[in-house]
């Protein structure tokens, strides 16, 4: 307790660091205001009573993304998910598209190119997105919710709002990047998800307590869920460390190089965008089951509780992880550097050798992450049906919610004692040091 007081001390004494952290508080804490602010011509206290009755698939996967926003109508109801949408469908063209390729590689004025074309991508996909959105109040809602819904200065100014709200906290997410700590879209989307756990963990409880002996279950509830969040850590920061020598140079009486050091290939280098896409794979077939006699089959693909619904859940999260971990780690390019370092790994040739040795020791790590990436996904679903406990609850042992908080905190923990360690403060554990997440094991926003 004394060393923790102790950090807290030299957290708050080093003026950067302090205003960043200040920084980023206040305007989360603007973020948090705006999410509970209700749409104009919306009735929210009759709207609540729908919120519950309409939490599954990718409609939920957006309501965890928007901080419980989406179904309470807010202005900020579509959240960040637009520009996550933009930035994932832009990111894939990085990698597709030989003219993104090439605005990649040069350098700070390729990178503004890119984020000037992912804003606009992400008014247009707004734009879109809110048109749904009033179909979709309308036909969950009735429109005794929607005030003069069907109107034209309705539809207009709620697209208009939306529209508005998205590239707002767009906007707050790039101020707490260059101001705050870092990852500010990132640290946007696990204060939402932070947001909602005390209420499900007060509704647990409640729930809980209806019955006698129910409170111990609870207990080893909260113990079963500190540590599925340990194992989380280990999957997000787990990496297959590959020794790479450097030959050395003399230049003059000087030597440089000789020097053995590692590359860190990650277990689950997909990091959440498998979970996203099965998710939203998912979702899917319910479009075409709703209202129709095959409501059975479309509640197989919602019912996360289902063994169906398991299985097939994990089957297209294990394919997406090795379909997106190809897409985004270059073997080649790897060892095309390592060759221009003057580096090599002990026993391997350069070239062609060094390419195929370090694919095949990523395919191997890839199908363990895989399996594990898929379990966290299911676990949600696996808890419920051993516990019976309630779905709010449920949503925080695994799937989108807890890879996210656990990455962002890690990576948040990193910056914070990048800055102790750069003062000579000792960092915020005794011993070891904390990895922060790479850029492919984050959605890259």
């Amino acid at each position: 307790m004394k060393n923790l007081i102790k950090t807290l001390k030299n957290i708050w004494s080093i003026e950067e660091l302090r205003s960043k952290i200040l920084f980023t508080l206040v305007l989360t804490a603007v973020y948090r205001v705006g999410a509970h602010i209700v749409l104009p011509g919306i009735n929210p206290v009759a709207l609540e009573q729908f919120s519950k009755a309409n939490q599954s698939g990718i409609l939920d996967l957006i309501n965890t993304f928007a901080g419980g926003a989406f179904n309470q109508a807010s202005i900020f109801a579509l959240g960040i998910m637009p520009y996550i949408t933009a930035s994932i469908f832009i990111q894939l063209m990085t990698v597709l598209v030989p003219s993104f390729q090439k605005m990649q590689k040069e350098g700070e004025s390729g990178r503004n190119k890119i984020n000037q074309i992912t804003r606009y991508l992400t008014v247009a996909v707004t734009l879109v997105q809110a048109f749904a959105y009033i179909a979709y109040l309308h036909q969950t809602a009735g429109p005794a919710i929607v005030a003069g819904y069907g109107s034209f200065n309705f539809t207009l100014t709620t697209v208009v709002v939306l529209t508005s709200g998205t590239l707002f906290v767009m906007w707050l997410g790039e101020k707490i990047t260059d101001k705050g700590l870092g990852n500010g879209t990132s640290l946007i989307i696990m204060v939402g998800i932070l947001a909602r756990l005390p209420q499900a963990l007060t509704q647990e409880l409640a729930f809980r307590s209806t019955r006698t002996g129910d409170i111990l279950i609870f207990i080893i509830e909260i113990a079963l869920y500190i540590a599925i969040n340990l194992g989380c850590i280990v999957l997000v920061q787990g990496v297959r460390k590959v020794p790479v020598n450097y030959a050395k140079q003399i230049v003059g009486n000087r030597q440089f190089g000789g020097a053995r050091q590692f590359l860190p290939l990650k277990v689950n280098a997909a990091g959440v965008m498998p979970i996203i896409f099965a998710q939203a794979i998912m979702f899917v077939p319910t479009l075409f089951t709703m209202g129709s006699k095959n409501a059975d089959l479309g509640r197989m693909f919602t019912d996360h509780t289902n063994g169906w619904y398991m299985l097939i859940y994990a089957t297209v999260v294990i394919g997406f992880t090795f379909l997106y971990t190809a897409l985004i780690f270059n073997p080649k390019q790897i060892a095309d550097n390592l060759k221009q370092n003057n580096g090599f790994i002990p026993g391997v040739k350069p070239g062609q050798p060094t390419t195929d040795y370090i694919g095949t020791i990523m395919d191997r790590i890839t199908f363990p992450g895989a399996v594990l990436l898929a379990l966290v996904g299911i676990l949600p679903g696996i808890i419920q049906k051993i516990f019976g406990m309630t779905q709010g609850f449920a949503m925080f042992f695994g799937g989108t919610s807890l890879l996210i908080m656990v990455g962002v905190i890690l990576d948040t923990l990193q910056q914070v004692e990048t800055q102790l360690m750069m003062r000579q403060y000792d960092g915020l554990m005794k011993s070891g040091r904390i990895q922060g997440r790479q850029s492919s094991s984050a959605i890259q926003i």
